[in-house]
């Protein structure tokens, strides 16, 4: 089985290749990714080299050379995206060309191949906020740039559904720790404040929740979609949702003397909230033991 990643040399993206590359059944894993976070972990760490890993230096707005990686794949992990947490109300121009008309590139390439199956890397973002949990079937309804072009990205994604076997996964927010780290994301940046300046700044009440997925959970749920008995459609990939509150009170055991900032403190953030027992392909989990355990190894990951 030969596999193509797009956006390979991101935070999830380098810990996918690793992950599939241990499956028997990879022929080659070929990551596609322009390298625009300037993230180079993905060319180190790997102690042998394995000749079935390639690189491709690409964009996907380049459609000449994703329709020649393309067409060599049987399996195409889309996970290249303008990602740029905590400002995804940003830069509106560049989310649209990147997310929306990237991924409609990408969907043309895979139309006009053999590719066998597409799987999309989508967001939560997706549903926006609000006051009740959502569930897979809830209205759709994006409250910033990025997620209105992660939506317009899955319709495209979705376009191919009967021809060829597609597979949308909405992520909540990832954290943990791994060789292409995002310190943009919200648990890995309040952790490394935590750690760095013994200061954090909370936005807010704090009582806000989010959905998040660690990093581990995610490259085992999607190296599993290459089975032959994977179902396709359209997945939520969510563990647990907390409130920064509770993410708050897991730093303050690993760090008794840390200092704590409230901005706005009065002022309620938007909510969001997603459901973990149905039309997922992760189960909810004890709640804050977990995360407990996990940035504590996290923590040992740091040098200083």
């Amino acid at each position: 089985m030969r596999i193509l990643v797009t956006g390979g040399a991101g935070y999830v993206g380098t810990a996918l290749c690793h992950s599939l590359l241990q499956l028997k059944e990879v022929e080659s894993v070929t990551v596609y990714d322009n390298l625009s976070r300037h993230n180079y972990n993905l060319f180190i760490g790997i102690k042998k080299f394995d000749a079935r890993y390639q690189f491709i230096e690409g964009d996907i707005l380049d459609s000449r050379n994703l329709r020649k990686a393309v067409s060599k794949a049987d399996v195409v992990f889309h996970l290249a995206a303008k990602v740029t947490t905590p400002f995804a109300d940003q830069d509106a121009h560049l989310f649209e060309q990147v997310n929306h008309w990237g991924t409609a590139e990408v969907t043309y390439a895979v139309e006009e191949s053999n590719v066998k199956h597409l799987i999309y890397l989508s967001s939560v973002s997706v549903y926006g906020s609000g006051d009740m949990a959502k569930g897979i079937d809830a209205e759709l309804n994006p409250k910033t740039f990025y997620g209105i072009s992660k939506m317009r990205a899955e319709e495209h994604v979705r376009r191919l559904e009967d021809k060829v076997k597609t597979t949308i996964i909405r992520c909540g927010n990832v954290y943990g720790y791994n060789r292409s780290m995002r310190f943009d994301a919200v648990i890995n940046k309040l952790l490394f404040e935590a750690n760095f300046h013994n200061k954090i700044n909370i936005h807010g009440t704090g009582d806000q929740h989010r959905p998040f997925v660690f990093i581990d959970t995610v490259t085992a749920a999607l190296s599993q979609l290459i089975k032959e008995d994977s179902q396709s459609g359209t997945f939520n990939l969510v563990e647990h949702n907390y409130s920064i509150n509770d993410i708050v009170e897991v730093l303050r055991e690993l760090y008794p003397e840390m200092e704590m900032i409230f901005i706005n403190n009065n002022m309620k953030l938007r909510e969001l909230r997603v459901e973990t027992d149905k039309g997922n392909l992760t189960t909810s989990l004890d709640h804050l033991d977990v995360l407990r355990k996990r940035l504590a190894a996290f923590k040992k990951e740091f040098s200083f």
